[in-house]
């Protein structure tokens, strides 16, 4: 299927910013207009966020934070992956963990209570469903941060991220393409076609390829992306609208990279700063490109989606739409899970990496029906948008694990191995090394949805905007214990949660608008899929938030500034018992709150500057946890992988006797812990990028871009176990040829 796509494919890598610096000027093609950030992000407030509400409501009007990376965003700023992508979001961090590839962190939650949707369907947890993707297929990225459950159902606590595909118009004929290499052996190629088969119908077809030794030049770690989309717009009618769409998606990692494993001080070659902790343990440069995984170890994913949606306006401000989404994937996590370093012994005078290997696979089959019911009318004489709407899903999960102990001895092929000279060995393909775990999960999941919004403008300028969304959610969840001779155990949990939403929004001035909102929202205590028999037991648990913020524009459209201030409360966490630390009950609490600034701006028809700021004070307000038995307090420090501060900015400057562009891009992100005792603090860091980009045609571009221009030491993300950070791609450039027709 690789080289299949490969085939299809016509080009890639990185957009040329001076195609999106000279068409400030010159052209007004849908397909290529790109607007210098300032004046972009204006008409981005006036834009319909179908992610934001089902009301047909404009960012301006939505009562919540809205960013959205364009197609052209994402290539300027050269976000080749989803990972990449998501890492652009203000107040966003993600990590490609093997079981999580770009898993997200927003606004002090991380993982499953961030939502990730495909065309604004929900299949599952994001951490079970996402997968590193390239970008090319999406038309944009639209993220609503603060939680979304009126809107999306159970997960959607710290925000919604929504890839939303490339569909085809009705505009004409169109062909772009993108082909380059780069550091590692990096060779990315895509090619995207859209054809106007006549003034009703339209088809678009895009297809990548991506192909690297490793994105984060580690040993044996090959890494292989590849994407088909293909869909089908016909509009028979000026109020009939059929899309039909099917999406393919691959992706595999050789020996997939666990991070850089902790070692002490005494040991270290070459001992980092980018790590602090209370025991003497470091980040060592000189193991920054090993990987401790044993030979036949891999990660990776094969799922396609189909799906429909039609739009019919029925007559009189009503309206009808419905979608249907049916999708199935395999994935396969073979790799070794824990890389824990242990003291020096004769064998090991260095000390050395104690493994444990498990080889985990999921057959994901989903289907989703919505129906959704509009109507604009006016009441009173004030304006007023109603949907109704219902929602069935239904899903099958298989989930097969199997799991050695740490630093096993059933197979010298799972031994320690030293830090400075791993000898891997093999990958154990029998059952007899997986004597920890052997079992099978089986889950059937089905949720019946109800859910209703209502926007009534009581002025032209002030718009009051509810909602609220009703689910009854079946599991059920049989566990076959294979080491226990086929045992079986079972749970079949329903849920009934409900939530809501209030908020408005108000135009103090031309171009200034003011909003609020309370939202709630509900998420299980683990992802819903995958919980234990006993976590099948608890409630979910319960979220809310309170949100203010401005969106404002000024100087004839070129400058555009928006912020928001938020507070988010979880409660009903697992924690445990104090008066039985062997129990854990329902009782924990976290929280978050902070504040968020984006300025984007178009000082001249050369220059164009954009910047984000976010600050996160994010907590276990109540926590503890059972260590060794004893139950200890965690309560008062920071959750994992949440950084308190992130900066970013870029500027883009264009010759005005040249085709040519130069861009800058920096951004910075604060220090963050692995673990919930807050013993291991990852340091901070900056990133520094440029590029340079000539047109050598109309219809082509040549750019050149360099990564990381400091060759930064520092960590990424923290996965499993707490002791590994996966480290931050050193410096490399890249050169792509980027072409439209």
């Amino acid at each position: 299927m690789f080289k299949t796509i490969l085939c299809a494919s016509a080009s890639a890598l990185a957009f040329s910013p001076v195609a999106w610096a000279d068409t400030i000027k010159a052209t007004h093609d849908p397909q290529t207009e790109i607007i210098v950030n300032g004046q972009r992000d204006d008409l981005e407030l006036d834009r319909k966020s179908d992610t934001a509400s089902r009301l047909g409501l404009s960012v301006r009007e939505t009562p919540a934070s809205v960013e959205t990376l364009t197609q052209q965003d994402m290539q300027v700023r050269g976000l080749r992956t989803a990972r990449e992508a998501f890492n652009a979001v203000n107040g966003a961090i993600a990590g490609n963990v093997p079981g999580n590839p770009a898993v997200v962190t927003l606004r002090g939650f991380s993982g499953g209570a961030v939502s990730v949707l495909q065309d604004g369907v929900r299949v599952s947890t994001s951490t079970v469903v996402q997968r590193d993707t390239n970008t090319w297929h999406f038309d944009s990225i639209e993220v609503i941060k603060g939680p979304a459950s009126v809107l999306y159902g159970e997960g959607a606590l710290a925000g919604v991220i929504n890839k939303v595909t490339r569909k085809p118009t009705l505009d004409g004929d169109h062909l772009d393409g993108l082909i380059g290499i780069g550091s590692f052996d990096t060779v990315t190629a895509a090619s995207g076609v859209n054809l106007k088969l006549s003034d009703t119908l339209a088809v678009r077809a895009d297809a990548s390829y991506m192909h690297s030794d490793s994105l984060y030049d580690v040993d044996d770690n090959t890494t292989r992306s590849a994407g088909l989309t293909a869909s089908v717009l016909a509009k028979p009618a000026p109020d009939l609208s059929i899309l039909v769409a099917i999406d393919h998606y691959e992706d595999r990692y050789d020996s997939s990279y666990q991070g850089l494993p902790f070692v002490p001080i005494a040991i270290a070659r070459d001992p980092s700063d980018a790590l602090r902790s209370q025991n003497g343990m470091v980040l060592d440069k000189g193991l920054r490109r090993r990987n401790y995984n044993p030979r036949g170890a891999y990660s990776g994913a094969r799922d396609t989606t189909l799906r429909s949606r039609i739009d019919y306006g029925i007559g009189s401000g009503w309206s009808v739409a419905n979608d249907f989404t049916w999708y199935h994937a395999k994935r396969d996590f073979v790799l070794s899970g824990d890389q824990i370093y242990t003291a020096p012994t004769a064998a090991f005078p260095n000390g050395s990496f104690a493994r444990s290997v498990q080889r985990i696979y999921h057959d994901h089959r989903f289907w989703n029906e919505r129906v959704v019911v509009a109507n604009t009318t006016t009441i009173a004489g004030l304006r007023n948008r109603f949907s109704l709407g219902a929602e069935y899903n239904d899903t099958d999960f298989t989930n097969p694990r199997q799991q050695s102990p740490v630093g096993g001895t059933a197979a010298a092929r799972i031994a320690n191995v030293d830090p400075f000279a791993p000898i891997v060995g093999a990958f154990p393909v029998g059952d007899a090394a997986y004597s920890t775990t052997n079992v099978v999960y089986d889950s059937r999941l089905k949720t019946a949805s109800i859910f209703a919004e209502d926007a009534l403008n009581l002025t032209p300028g002030w718009l009051l905007v509810g909602g609220a969304r009703y689910d009854h959610i079946d599991l059920t969840r049989v566990i076959t214990n294979l080491n226990a001779n086929g045992a079986v155990t079972r749970a079949a949990p329903t849920y009934e949660p409900f939530s809501w939403r209030l908020g408005t929004t108000y135009d103090v001035a031309p171009g200034v608008t003011l909003y609020g909102q309370y939202t709630t929202a509900v998420t299980p205590v683990s992802s819903i899929l995958l919980q234990s028999i006993a976590n099948a037991a608890y409630k979910l648990t319960k979220g809310r938030s309170y949100e203010v913020g401005f969106k404002a524009s000024a100087l004839a459209k070129r400058l555009t500034v928006t912020g928001a201030a938020y507070r988010i409360e979880q409660t009903n966490i697992l924690t445990r018992d104090p008066n039985n630390a062997q129990q854990a009950i329902q009782g924990g609490e976290q929280s978050s709150q902070g504040v968020e600034l984006n300025i984007a701006a178009a000082l001249t028809d050369a220059i164009a500057l954009s910047a984000g700021f976010a600050y996160t004070d994010a907590n276990y307000d109540a926590l503890s946890e059972l260590i060794s038995g004893v139950r200890i307090d965690r309560s008062g420090n920071r959750p994992i992988n949440t950084p308190s501060t992130t900066i970013s900015g870029s500027a883009l400057y264009t010759f005005a006797a040249l085709p040519v562009t130069l861009g800058g891009f920096v951004r910075h992100v604060s220090g963050f812990y692995t673990d919930t005792a807050n013993t291991y603090l990852v340091r901070g860091h900056t990133v520094v990028e440029a590029s340079l980009s000539y047109r050598v045609s109309p219809q082509a571009s040549v750019s050149v871009r360099g990564r990381n221009l400091t060759n930064a030491f520092y960590g990424e993300y923290s996965g499993y176990p707490i002791t590994n950070v996966y480290i931050g791609a050193p410096r490399s450039v890249e050169i792509a040829l980027s072409m439209h027709f």
